[in-house]
């Protein structure tokens, strides 16, 4: 898969999530990021393997989404205080970040330093970017952050960790990458 197409597909999609939350048309939004989910799905090689980890990092992004909801220190649109479970538009978002670890992220396998670096640097970044288009709201902006930051340093591994494992199985199975 073109690694552009795949960059792109994201961005559209990661945009189309937190405008349309922060509009009120987190709907629309959601429902775009899946049909780009699904035009990935479709166009890699391995898509059983590829489905895995997107339901693996679903699963991660629900837990740390509900958690740092849990400890106040931010809230999401269309999310009423008090609410601890992540929306469903956030963990869409995840799905969608999982496409492009086997793609376009794929060069920061096995660069272990380097992925809890970017994660520390760039997690908390696509937040601010979130804020400044309303989908989020720092509540507590310094515990927030840090959590972000210290979140991502070790999300960030974690999901290249789990696309390597995932992929080491297909592998296994038989089935191409």
């Amino acid at each position: 898969m073109n690694l552009i197409f795949n960059f792109a597909l994201f961005h559209i999609g990661w945009l189309a999530c937190v405008v349309g939350a922060a509009t009120q048309m987190s709907l629309l939004g959601s429902t775009i990021a899946v049909l780009l989910i699904a035009v990935h799905l479709f166009r890699v090689a391995n898509f059983r393997a590829e489905l895995y980890l997107v339901l693996a990092a679903i699963i991660i992004g629900f837990l740390w989404e509900t958690l740092l909801l849990s400890q106040q220190w931010l809230a999401y649109a269309g999310v009423s205080l008090g609410s601890n479970l992540a929306p469903y538009w956030l963990v869409i978002m995840w799905a969608l970040f999982a496409t492009t670890i086997n793609v376009s992220m794929a060069w920061m396998k096995n660069r272990w330093l380097l992925a809890v670096v970017m994660g520390a640097i760039f997690g908390p970044m696509a937040f601010i970017a979130g804020e400044k288009l309303g989908a989020v709201e720092f509540l507590d902006n310094q515990r927030a952050l840090i959590a972000l930051s210290c979140g991502w340093a070790i999300l960030m591994p974690l999901i290249l960790w789990v696309a390597e494992k995932i992929n080491g199985f297909s592998q296994i199975e038989g089935e191409t990458q």
